[in-house]
């Protein structure tokens, strides 16, 4: 029989042999903070944070910030940004992610004075517009919406229908570097056997009567792009839903998405899409694996792949039918 100062002793020793093991364990978490360029309630970005908690949460400490620049004047983009640099700051965290392009040209620079390893996601620029000169420690994931094979294959979805389109988006920057880089800055393109007229609005009277007057001007439908920095008479945001699902309602043409948050029940009927989810999957895997010890990649790399996404009440309203070949490779949503 052991004596009861030696099992007082074994168990204090397991104690603190397992406080020190959770003490280990606590040290061994890395710290990651992510700067998003928008807002928790933007569907694009509950979508790639989402990814980034199913890949990070259970094995480092996941720090939110956002930069609100949808919803925001340009004005108080500098100060926004400010407020994210000081969260850096104080935490000084293992690895930092940005999202989008506002968080890349606000804090992209200072974070490339530091030794602190940068993954971006949703970029559309040229990330090298946004430095002096390449940083080793910031690289990440290119977004590259797949607007002209979607206009390609919804043309050939609506078969006859679709010869003379116009896509709208509003006047933020990832749509303006959406109509510089895939459209180089012109107004009117042929892709394919389709007419394109690109319009940029940032005034909501402007956009309605963009969607109204569609008919009349010859389009065979819309797609619709970016609607999230738009603003009414007296310079107020406008709700993005509220501007989606009142052109989903009074558009006299078929509306047609380049991006999944896009498509629902009120408001476009679909298309060939890029997901926020697989940008912030590749971003957080990126990111584990520069965690895990292995160098940051020197170049960027592109989620070049899409997804058919419709939705179901849309798709009967407009009497669409789906060719089973794009059925059998879509996603439906309500």
């Amino acid at each position: 029989m052991k004596p009861r100062w030696l099992s007082h002793l074994l168990v204090c020793f397991m104690v603190l042999v397992g406080g020190l093991s959770d003490l280990s364990r606590a040290e061994s978490r890395k710290s990651v903070l992510v700067i998003e360029s928008y807002h928790t309630a933007y569907q694009w970005d509950a979508d790639y944070t989402r990814a980034i908690n199913d890949q990070l949460s259970g094995s480092t400490d996941l720090t939110f910030v956002q930069l609100d620049t949808k919803r925001r004047p340009p004005s108080e983009y500098v100060a926004s940004a400010e407020k994210a640099w000081q969260h850096y700051l104080e935490l000084q965290p293992d690895l930092v992610i940005l999202g989008d392009d506002n968080a890349l040209k606000y804090l992209g620079p200072r974070l490339a004075d530091t030794d602190t390893p940068v993954v971006y996601l949703g970029i559309n620029n040229n990330p090298r517009n946004y430095f002096q000169n390449r940083p080793s420690n910031i690289s990440g994931v290119l977004e590259r919406p797949l607007i002209k094979r979607s206009i390609v294959y919804m043309s050939s979805i609506m078969e006859q229908r679709f010869h003379k389109v116009l896509v709208l988006l509003d006047d933020g920057t990832t749509s303006k570097t959406v109509y510089a880089e895939v459209f180089g800055g012109e107004s009117h393109r042929s892709i394919g056997l389709v007419d394109v007229d690109v319009r940029l609005i940032g005034d909501y009277r402007e956009w309605q009567q963009a969607i109204l007057t569609a008919p009349t001007l010859g389009y065979d439908a819309i797609m619709i792009g970016l609607y999230h920095t738009i603003t009414d008479a007296d310079g107020k945001h406008v709700s993005e839903q509220q501007v989606i699902t009142w052109s989903s309602a009074q558009a006299q043409r078929p509306l047609f998405g380049f991006w999944s948050f896009v498509v629902g029940s009120d408001m476009a009927i679909g298309g060939y899409v890029l997901d926020g989810y697989e940008q912030g999957k590749l971003a957080a895997m990126m990111a584990k694996r520069v965690l895990a010890g292995e160098p940051l990649p020197l170049l960027p790399i592109t989620s070049s792949e899409g997804q058919f996404v419709f939705s179901r009440s849309q798709l009967s309203k407009w009497q669409i039918d789906l060719p089973q070949d794009v059925a059998n490779q879509s996603t439906f949503v309500p």
